[in-house]
């Protein structure tokens, strides 16, 4: 969606492709009315964000065909819920947030400070946030 803005005030930039993220799956953490949940925050996912989200019940690691979700490793850039990364936020375990692909609308749950504190680029070896 051309509206779309980050948490900058800026056009929303894509968060990932491989795998495709997205409440609409188009790559984008766009959001209107049918995303209930805030799918909003790109996120890097970590092993220890990832492992976090299984514990509190967000199985994001494991495969399920039936939604053609494949499953996240750490390095995989992933729209998720603003509470689900507040909540991790809260508990130490926030995953590292891509600001210029998070959209504003995140900033209805998160504060931009609390975001800003986990604000990073994608490395260039993603392998190095296991």
């Amino acid at each position: 969606m051309d509206s779309d803005l980050n948490v900058l005030g800026e056009p929303l930039e894509e968060c990932g492709t491989d795998p495709v993220t997205g409440f609409y799956r188009d790559g984008c953490c766009t959001s209107g009315p049918e995303d209930l949940g805030s799918h909003t925050v790109c996120a890097v996912m970590t092993a220890e964000f990832l492992a976090h989200q299984v514990s509190v019940g967000n199985d994001l690691v494991t495969p399920r065909p039936e939604l053609q979700f494949a499953g996240l490793q750490p390095g995989d850039r992933w729209c998720v819920v603003a509470v689900r990364w507040l909540q991790a936020y809260r508990d130490g375990a926030a995953a590292p947030v891509v600001l210029a692909s998070t959209h504003a609308r995140s900033l209805d749950t998160i504060p931009l400070t609390v975001l800003r504190e986990h604000a990073v680029d994608v490395p260039a070896d993603p392998g190095s946030l296991t």
